[in-house]
């Protein structure tokens, strides 16, 4: 039996990542068939509680967060984090108040189709995730999804943007 730290940390957080990433898929099937439409209201519960994490980890490593782009850095860097480095993407800059993350891979794809999942639900999961990270990273922005490769599209497509609020230099309080 070889002693667990005797395995590399990148062979480790690959296989870990890619349990993470199935997790959901595994839970849906077990529990969708029992609770039907219930399960999205209560799981897009879990996914958007689950976005709390963002902030703590760009606040703990220091990430940025003060201009679209450094937003979607950092996002893409949490995602990595959080759901392994199963992620192909690409951070185009289109102004100081814009950026556009560009995945095009996305370990939940994989995940859904390795877990046998009964598909199709893929997109509410990173929807409820990423419209509510973006906002706790920074107050001013908000997040749109352009593209999606889990309804189709060849890639996905999600516009930071400043909120329209913070665009016209209304930022009030939360």
């Amino acid at each position: 039996m070889p002693d667990p730290d005797s395995i590399p940390d990148d062979v480790k957080w690959r296989l870990a990542a890619g349990f993470s990433a199935k997790l959901p898929f595994l839970y849906d099937r077990a529990f969708r068939a029992e609770l039907g439409d219930r399960y999205d209201e209560i799981e897009q519960e879990v996914w958007m509680e689950a976005a709390a994490s963002a902030f703590e980890i760009a606040k703990t490593l220091s990430l940025r967060v003060g201009t679209a782009k450094e937003i979607a850095d950092t996002l893409r860097t949490i995602m990595v984090i959080l759901f392994g480095p199963g992620f192909k993407t690409e951070v185009l800059d289109i102004s100081q108040d814009g950026a556009v993350i560009v995945i095009k891979r996305c370990p939940f794809l994989s995940g859904r189709f390795d877990a046998d999942s009964t598909g199709g639900h893929v997109f509410r999961k990173c929807m409820a995730f990423t419209l509510t990270a973006v906002p706790r990273l920074n107050r001013n922005f908000s997040v749109r999804f352009v593209r999606t490769m889990c309804t189709g599209d060849r890639q996905c497509e999600i516009k930071v943007a400043k909120s329209e609020p913070a665009a016209q230099g209304k930022t009030g309080k939360i």
